[in-house]
């Protein structure tokens, strides 16, 4: 048995990959649990022979990224949805696929950093860095150019002399003791300790105080300001360039963007609907657009069918029906104005929809409301 309480572990030294090997493969077949094999270089298959269980660092990630997650999802929730709601665009109040790249980097940030922190002071104990082994023999000989193998004191089956005799037959070259050392011994965790203490607060100073002047002095001087110093004119701000001061300048009266066809029916959609006609024919492609665009901008209030059954709660009033004899009647211009400007609380859609696709838009309307008032020559 153990002749002092303090021994740690006892080590044997072997000069081949396959002298370890067939070590692990007898330490294994006697029945011990608590034993570490150390080799200069990775022996492939060592890991087999050893048995070892995959680690449990995995599970703390799940944990932490499933924290990130949920996280994530309730405060956007409850920030968007309860608080303080807000309307984007028409969509719902708790528009998931908006929320899925902020929940994608808060998952990633927090298993990433709680996994890196649970290794270093759950695993390695950080800042306790002293280990038996550390400092010894048999660290100097593994780290150089021989195989080791080292059976701790606190396994079970544990016995000084039946653990040297193994090692004699199995014809390890030097056979040590490893012990505690008082500090390892009382494994008290330094973590309270103050000089650890000191060293944390030292540091978080120093990065504080230099983050602070990199981004709050540094910046501002020579040269490291070229970015603050930009000859150019930032949205509202004076100019000193323009007699009137202003840095934003309206366009030219009469400037036309390339390529774009001005809309000279503004406030005036009844003459819009005489002079308007649709360039497109219902054909599969332009109802195919039509539909995707209607179902993107249009069917939050009017709903997929145009019915006037808003699919966004009562978020907003509910508009009338596309299927109405008054917008029925409408001419596809009268249509087009109506999206062009809006109507009512409707807003302009001017700037999520080309020209060409409110075209398409009303096509595929005009498909709905074929749909829903057939007559008897369509069945046929």
């Amino acid at each position: 048995m153990m002749e002092r309480k303090d021994l740690y572990s006892i080590t044997a030294l072997f000069d081949t990959p396959d002298e370890i090997v067939n070590a692990v493969e007898s330490v294994q077949r006697e029945g011990y649990t608590k034993y570490d094999v150390n080799t200069p270089y990775p022996v492939h298959g060592l890991d087999i022979k050893m048995k070892l269980n995959p680690s449990k660092l995995g599970y703390f990630a799940l944990v932490f990224g499933l924290t990130g997650t949920i996280t994530a999802l309730f405060f956007m929730w409850w920030s968007m949805s309860k608080d303080y709601p807000l309307v984007i665009g028409g969509k719902p109040f708790f528009a998931l696929p908006a929320f899925i790249p902020v929940t994608f980097e808060l998952t990633v940030l927090l298993a990433s950093i709680g996994t890196v922190l649970t290794m270093l002071f759950f695993y390695f104990r950080l800042p306790n860095l002293s280990h038996p082994l550390h400092d010894t023999d048999y660290m100097r000989s593994v780290s150089n150019d021989k195989f080791g193998i080292s059976i701790e004191a606190g396994d079970s089956l544990f016995e000084k002399d039946r653990v040297n005799k193994l090692f004699e037959r199995l014809g390890a070259k030097t056979i040590g003791e490893i012990y505690f050392d008082e500090e390892e011994k009382s494994k008290k965790p330094k973590i309270f300790e103050p000089k650890f203490i000191i060293f944390l607060l030292l540091t978080a100073l120093i990065i504080s105080g230099a983050s602070y002047f990199t981004l709050n002095k540094m910046l501002y001087m020579a040269p490291f300001n070229w970015m603050v110093t930009q000859e150019k004119d930032t949205p509202q701000s004076h100019s000193k360039f323009f007699a009137d001061g202003f840095g934003m300048r309206n366009p030219v009266p009469g400037t036309v963007a390339r390529g774009a066809m001005p809309y000279i029916f503004k406030g005036q959609p009844d003459l819009a609907g005489e002079k308007l006609v649709n360039p497109f024919n219902p054909d599969e492609k332009t109802l195919a657009i039509g539909k995707k665009k209607f179902n993107i901008y249009c069917s939050p209030c009017h709903g997929n069918f145009a019915k006037g059954d808003a699919r966004l709660n009562g978020q907003f009033p509910n508009p009338p029906s596309l299927h109405s004899d008054k917008v029925r009647n409408w001419s596809d211009g009268r249509i087009f104005a109506v999206i062009t400007e809006g109507q009512n609380i409707m807003p302009s859609y001017a700037q999520q929809l080309t020209a060409d696709e409110r075209w398409a838009v009303i096509l595929y309307v005009r498909a709905l409301q074929r749909a829903v008032n057939a007559r008897e020559d369509d069945l046929k």
